[in-house]
């Protein structure tokens, strides 16, 4: 399998909800119809952080894989984070994903009780990546919400030998030396997901062909321009697009990050996802108008069209 699944942009989708915190799959569709249209992601990673995964059922998980896999159409690549702190419920998820005809499958690792070793990762990994052998695995690392630090590019030699359909990592870690550490393991062997969007253009100075993040639901075409640029040796314009990624991102942490802030941007972009589950705020009109006028001053408008 030593072989490169994914490249270009994934976006990491917003699991539509109603006001009463109830999924709200009709969504799903039209939410894929844009990303096709804009015509510069290659695939959707479900259910991951941006899709509060944590925050759903096992039945609701196995919903939103099911109605994205439906509308995806074949134009889309599809990627099921089955990730949580049950190594039953994983494999139950993974098996699932595998079933119902996913493209390929992820995990974080658990973040209550934490594996304190490689060894102990792998160990957990390896009943989950079995459950759907069929499909590549990718390792979903991001210590900033895991809190697991171990070597990235360790688990990636050592866990090959257990885990035959390891293909890679998401790396949403901005330590760029182990990334590079991930991108040379067994030459080369390893897809590296770059999963920060504000540091793409750092991610794909060292080599990587893939990324994984919220950002590109509503403005890929910013991200398609700098990956164009540095394909072309452009350095200026793609760290001008780099920039016009920040501005709109600065704005984005200001109301709540990623997936509460994310969520108003879609609002903004023409597909209404609906409020987070809690314990995530809700955002109200007046914070939704703020958020526009403060994104008057960034190229968000012209990028959504």
């Amino acid at each position: 399998m030593n072989k490169q699944f994914l490249t270009g942009l994934i976006a990491a989708p917003f699991t539509p909800m109603y006001e009463d915190g109830s999924l709200n799959l009709q969504v799903i569709e039209p939410y894929a119809e844009f990303l096709i249209k804009k015509k510069c992601v290659t695939g959707v990673f479900i259910c991951g952080t941006t899709g509060e995964s944590v925050s759903l059922t096992t039945e609701e998980r196995k919903a939103v894989a099911e109605k994205w896999i439906e509308v995806a159409k074949g134009k889309l690549k599809v990627i099921v984070h089955v990730g949580g702190m049950s190594q039953v419920q994983c494999s139950e998820l993974a098996a699932h994903a595998q079933t119902i005809g996913a493209d390929m499958i992820a995990a974080m690792a658990p973040c209550f009780f934490k594996p304190g070793s490689v060894n102990d990762l792998i160990s957990f990994f390896k009943p989950i990546a079995a459950s759907a052998s069929r499909l590549p695995f990718y390792y979903y690392n991001m210590p900033s919400i895991t809190g697991v630090s171990l070597p990235v590019h360790t688990f990636l030699s050592e866990g090959k030998k257990q885990i035959p359909n390891l293909v890679g990592v998401k790396f949403t870690h901005n330590n760029l030396m182990e990334m590079q550490q991930c991108i040379h393991v067994d030459n080369g062997a390893f897809e590296v997901l770059h999963g920060f969007d504000e540091i793409l253009i750092t991610g794909l100075s060292i080599g990587v062909k893939s990324a994984v993040g919220s950002t590109y639901n509503y403005v890929p075409g910013i991200y398609k321009c700098m990956m164009e640029a540095m394909e072309n040796g452009d350095i200026d314009t793609a760290r001008e697009m780099q920039w016009k990624a920040v501005e709109i991102i600065d704005i984005l942490i200001k109301h709540g990050g990623g997936v509460r802030a994310g969520k108003i941007f879609m609002k903004l972009a023409g597909i209404d996802c609906g409020p987070c589950r809690l314990p995530i705020a809700p955002c109200f009109e007046k914070e939704l108008e703020e958020t526009r006028n403060e994104l008057k001053n960034t190229d968000f408008f012209k990028y959504i069209n």
